[in-house]
């Protein structure tokens, strides 16, 4: 396993609506100077958190599959195609925006969310109609195991239906938990730790296992079958945010 550690330092940041909403960026804009460029079909990934309630203003989406995750708090989401809508914290908004759409955002005060983009073959995509689809919270399958809660946002049980190839977890480990996550041949796991310390390691691999801190954003890439044990570590919750992709695709990628 090719296993990485990103720090907050190596990831890019962002404001809106005069710095009331900030975001950590484990995969950034261009220029915007996260190390990690894309992996796969993941195109971008903002962590935000709003100060007080903000608003983003009307703007326009063409091709990707834009993915709205809800850790904390809401977010409102408008729409040209008509769409009003409200999300709560473990709801997810999804937008297809195929052929073009334009949308505006409204994020109540301390909330916290992911927005994620995801790249079907662009080609195709500008040729579909764009959708929007809200999923609600008791909407997701939960695995329930010794110290440990796993979530499946997007991949098996999961209402959430991408033409890129993807799968998601909302992971959350008691103290002293460990949890064991398999990773499929020719794909790689992304981690963001939003909560907590912990330690990465491929459970047939020696070596000592890689320690992650708060913020970190980790990379595990495979050629065959493999899994990843995670533990956690210092006495607190651990709560990662798993995202497994291709790590190549067989359409041509946005070149940025």
């Amino acid at each position: 396993m090719q296993t990485r550690i990103y720090t907050p330092s190596m990831q890019a940041v962002g404001a809106f609506d005069g710095g009331k909403i900030k975001e950590q960026k484990p995969i950034g804009f261009p220029r915007e100077g996260s190390v990690v460029k894309r992996v796969g079909p993941l195109f971008y990934w903002a962590w935000a958190t709003a100060s007080e309630d903000a608003m983003i203003g009307l703007h326009p989406h063409q091709g990707f599959e834009i993915m709205t995750y809800v850790v904390e708090g809401k977010a409102a989401h408008g729409d040209t195609l008509g769409t009003k809508s409200e999300v709560g914290a473990g709801g997810v908004q999804v937008m297809q925006t195929g052929s073009g759409v334009s949308h505006q955002e409204q994020v109540a005060a301390q909330s916290e969310l992911f927005q994620i983009w995801f790249e079907p073959y662009l080609d195709e995509a500008v040729r579909r109609q764009p959708t929007y689809r809200q999923h609600e919270p008791d909407s997701f399958p939960v695995q329930e195991l010794p110290g440990v809660r796993v979530k499946t946002v997007i991949g098996a049980g999961a209402p959430i239906e991408l033409v890129a190839e993807a799968r998601m977890w909302d992971v959350e480990m008691g103290a002293g938990a460990n949890y064991t996550h398999p990773i499929a041949a020719g794909h790689t796991l992304t981690a963001l730790a939003i909560r907590g310390h912990g330690t990465w390691a491929k459970s047939d691999e020696g070596g000592d296992p890689k320690p992650f801190e708060h913020k970190d954003f980790i990379l595990g890439a495979v050629d065959a079958d493999s899994e990843v044990v995670l533990r956690t570590t210092g006495g607190e919750t651990l709560r990662l945010i798993l995202i497994e992709v291709p790590t190549t695709v067989d359409y041509p990628l946005y070149r940025r």
